[in-house]
Order: C-alpha cells, then structure tokens, then sequence
C-alpha cells in the first residue's frame, strides 16, 4: 500500500479503516464476524466502527500456539464539527467545531481545511439506518486575527481560545437575514451527500488538513503530512501482516483502535472488549486465552518524540531518539507506557535479529509523560507489551514530520515479528 497515498486518503478514522479494508480485501484477507469458524492458515479481518482487526490463522492450532500481536490507532488530534454548528458573523457563514484530543491550537489557523466523515441517513419512505462514507470537495478555514489588531502577538505568543478562535469560515452569508434561512445550513449541504430522497439523521464530521503529504529536505529524507501520528503505526502494521506467511502454529494479529486520543474507554477503544472478544472466538475450542497470552507478545506502536534541534533542552540527555535513527523503544517508572523488563528484552532480540537501530525514549522526570493503548491492552489482556514507535517532530500538529528510514525500519521490525 502505498504510503503517501494513505496519509492522503485516510483523513478521519471512518477514512482509515475504510483503506485498511480495501487493502486487506485486495490480498485475500476475507471478511469476518466473531463467530466465524476461522479455518486454519487463513487471513480475516472483523470490523468494529472506525476500528479493525487483521488476523492470520496458524497452520495448525496446538497448546502451544500463541499470539504475535501489534497494536495501534486509526484516529488523531481533531476539530469535529458541532451537532448544531451553524453561525453567521460579519457576513460570513461558520461552523462551530469540538476539539477532539490535544492537537496543537496554533497549527490549525491559517490553513487550507477539508471537511470528512460519516453520515447516518434512511432512503425515503423507510425507517432503516444506513451510513455512507463521504470526503467534501471544498475547502474551508479558520484565519487568525492580523498582527495589526492583535500587537502583541509576536512579543507574547498566541493565545487560542478554541470556544471563539476555531469557528471555521464555510461560506459566505446568504442575503437573506431571516433566523430560519441560518439555521442549519452545514446540515443541509450534507443531505446532498445522499442519495435522492433520502433523509440525513445524524452526522459525525471533522476537519482535517487538506495539504497533501510530500517529502522534504534537502536529500528528500523526510515525510511531511497531517496524521503522521497514528496512521505512520497502522501503515506499517497493514505492510507487514500483508507480507506474511502463516505461522506453523501461532496467530498473527494487526489491531487498529479508535479513540486513543480521547483515552481508549470507547466500544471501539483499546479499553473496550474488541480485541478480547476477537481472540476469545479464536481460542475457545482450546485451551484458555489467559493462558495463551501469557506467553505471548504484543508491540504497542505509536509516534515517539524526536530531539528538537531548537530545544534540546525538552529531552532527557541520556535518552533524547534522533530522527533517521530507527525504532524507539519507549519505557516509563510511571508505567505509562507497557514496556517491562522481559518485553524490552524481547524487542532488543527482534531488533538484533533484524538488523535494525534501536534507540530509547524516557521522559524528563520534571515533565509529565503520555501514553498509547499499550499500558490498556496489557492490563486487561495480561499479554507482556512493549511500547515503541518512529521518532517525529511537530507532534499533534495538523502538519508532521518523520524520518522516511524510521519507517522503513518500522516496518521491517513488524515483519519480523510476524516471520
């Protein structure tokens, strides 16, 4: 799967799973429920919302097949449009929009904005829910005041309300004053999304940076892209789960969760029952799960931060990841990362048998540290985890930055896992 065509086309989770599928569809990965009867050395996907999971069968299931999973997220930082978004201010028609995660205020002013998502809607004279998968063809925007009426600004930074500073500008004001003509005309626009005659019922829409990705650098080493964090992780999962082989008796697993952002306590978050009721209908005419994953192995991928050469300062000395340095391992005292003393050791070996650098991530003790699906899925599943990722700048940034050898590496590191 190509990779900058991806980062292109993957702009909400919808977007993504919607890609990942396609992509599993075309190199005969079938899709499933969970009570299939999953056949031996078999690829299947089963979808869950704006989630997926990716699966090969062993050849032959034993007590003691085991699983070889990875893990990752569809969704990213965002501004999701309001159920009741519509506006009309000096003669200009916004849009209300939620933050959703913690992006970076100041990266989404002054930019060229898509519009995406999913919209539930029945056909006319019927009372069914359908959902259709839409990407708008307009641009929209969110300008920031000029430095003329805004002085200070570049002596004391910007300060971004999100309640007043992210109403998007759509389009212009109609001529008409009346409250009625205002009201409700993003809705409205949506409904011609939909096939004739039918009726919008409830709509789950987001903004989402509409530069395309594109190299950069002097020696074009570097991707710059919106959404880098997590769909860098998910491309090179899909890349490597697509290039193996059936395992003689263990299962490889490719897991990608909504919600991370928000922090994973979703139906279709790492908190939920998703994965767990995936394996379970794997594992159930044999020996238990708990026993299964406790030998098992799981690599929570996510972005990891890179030194900023502007602020070396922001980094532990000792454990500062350089980007073109390859694959980090992230561990934290806090355990807000899953990383343990036999699941590091494990990565280090998968690391030295693929040829790959390994560098180490740890926070400054004076700064607080984030967290992945890692730290969940370990808990709950008991399965050892080992938190890693590709190095980045501009994280949660509308637009981002990587190492195109970091991914490379990443993906080179999962297909070993999976060999």
């Amino acid at each position: 799967m190509d990779f900058f065509e991806f980062l292109n086309t993957a702009v909400t989770p919808y977007h993504t799973v919607d890609a990942l599928k396609s992509f599993f569809k075309a190199n005969s990965f079938t899709e499933a429920g969970l009570v299939a009867n999953f056949e031996p050395a078999r690829a299947y996907f089963v979808c869950r919302g704006a989630s997926i999971i990716a699966f090969r069968t062993p050849k032959v299931w034993g007590e003691s097949s085991r699983f070889r999973i990875a893990l990752a997220h569809t969704d990213f930082p965002a501004l999701r449009i309001s159920p009741n978004p519509d506006g009309v201010n000096a003669g200009v028609c916004t849009l209300h929009t939620e933050v959703y995660g913690s992006p970076l205020f100041t990266s989404w002013l002054d930019r060229d904005l898509g519009y995406a998502g999913m919209l539930a809607y029945v056909d006319a004279g019927s009372s069914t829910l359908k959902t259709k998968l839409f990407r708008g063809e307009k641009l929209f925007r969110i300008p920031q005041l000029a430095v003329h009426l805004n002085r200070g600004v570049n002596q004391d930074g910007l300060k971004v309300n999100p309640q007043v500073d992210f109403n998007a500008l759509w389009a212009g004001a109609p001529e008409s004053n009346s409250s009625e003509k205002r009201k409700n005309l993003f809705v409205a626009s949506l409904e011609k999304e939909l096939p004739a005659g039918a009726r919008l019922i409830d709509f789950d829409v987001q903004l989402f940076d509409a530069q395309p990705a594109n190299r950069g650098g002097f020696n074009d080493e570097w991707v710059y892209s919106g959404r880098l964090d997590n769909l860098s992780s998910c491309h090179a999962i899909a890349e490597a789960i697509v290039g193996a082989k059936p395992a003689e008796n263990d299962c490889l697993v490719a897991c990608f969760f909504n919600n991370e952002e928000v922090g994973s306590t979703t139906r279709e978050g790492a908190a939920g029952n998703f994965l767990k009721c995936v394996l379970d209908s794997l594992t159930s005419p044999l020996s238990s799960l708990a026993s299964r994953l406790s030998s098992s192995i799981a690599l929570s991928i996510d972005m990891a931060h890179a030194e900023h050469p502007n602020h070396t300062e922001k980094h532990e000395p000792n454990h500062a990841p350089l980007l073109g340095k390859g694959v980090v391992l992230k561990t934290n005292s806090q355990k807000r990362y899953a990383s343990d003393l036999m699941s590091s050791a494990q990565l280090r070996l998968l690391c030295e048998h693929a040829g790959i650098p390994l560098q180490v991530f740890i926070m400054r003790n004076d700064m607080p540290c984030g967290s992945t699906v890692g730290p969940t899925v370990s808990a709950s599943l008991g399965i050892p985890t080992v938190d890693i990722g590709e190095p980045m700048l501009s994280m949660h940034s509308i637009r981002e930055m990587m190492a195109a050898n970091d991914h490379a590496d990443m993906i080179k590191l999962v297909e070993t896992l999976y060999r």
